[in-house]
């Protein structure tokens, strides 16, 4: 279990090797340490000189032998607010430097541009963009997010509302039963069962057009143009108006 402690404090594999051997060993040399790590001893002292300045290792001299031995584990509550408060003050600094950031970003971005986003980390940032711009537009929605992550969806949808950003969903016909209410500022149309297959749906938000592929794994394309989103803003107009049907509420 302490394993998973440290590597919540941010320890590397060799340093959680050394500290879980001090922990269970009392006070050793760097031999011992050596031998049951099987780390070289050159990377001990760096591992070692690494939990010194931590506080999480101190050492002893012994008959001219330095032994090293683990601090009192309360030591890393210490740590933990020491890195909370350099976090806050980071929040702070980040914050100010942001728009000169932002600035020199901007400058050195091309016209047209591309990102891709990978795995739940990488959907999550990608949901976290779209909260950047005024509207969300989706062809081919199928509710993906809320049914894989409901907990997170949830967090993100609050935050949605707050920003007062509607949701236009153009949804797959095949939750035309299963939808029974709407999002708060969520408008939805169904597309017809012609536009069902696999579970890649296309996003608008901005100048940005995403493709994003929701099966076994996740996978976003994004390009970056304000005439492709334009265009694809069209589309979507297109389908919104003379293709897809309205929500009919269930009673």
């Amino acid at each position: 279990m302490h394993v998973e402690v440290l590597q919540k404090l941010g320890l590397s594999g060799g340093e959680i090797k050394v500290y879980s051997v001090l922990l269970s060993s009392g006070s050793v040399s760097i031999n011992t340490v050596h031998e049951r790590t099987g780390i070289d001893r050159r990377s001990i002292y760096d591992i070692l000189n690494r939990l010194i300045e931590r506080g999480f290792v101190t050492y002893i001299r012994e008959n001219k032998k330095r032994l090293f031995q683990v601090s009192n584990p309360d030591r890393i509550i210490d740590y933990i607010e020491y890195k909370k408060s350099e976090l806050e003050k980071t929040e702070e600094d980040i914050k100010q430097e942001l728009p000169e950031f932002s600035k020199q970003f901007n400058l050195k971005l091309p016209e047209i541009y591309s990102e891709v986003y990978r795995g739940v980390e990488g959907m999550k940032a990608l949901w976290d963009d779209m909260l950047n711009y005024g509207g969300i537009y989706w062809i081919g929605a199928g509710r993906y997010m809320p049914k894989m992550f409901p907990a997170w969806f949830s967090n993100w949808n609050r935050r949605r509302i707050e920003k007062g950003i509607v949701i236009h969903n153009l949804m797959r016909d095949e939750l035309r039963g299963e939808i029974k209410e709407l999002l708060e500022l969520e408008e939805l149309k169904f597309l017809p069962k012609e536009f069902s297959g696999s579970p890649v749906v296309i996003g608008i938000q901005g100048p940005k057009v995403v493709h994003m592929m929701l099966g076994q794994k996740l996978f976003a394309f994004i390009i970056q143009s304000s005439e492709l989103a334009e265009n694809y803003m069209h589309y979507h107009k297109y389908l919104w108006d003379h293709v897809a049907k309205p929500f009919k509420k269930h009673r």
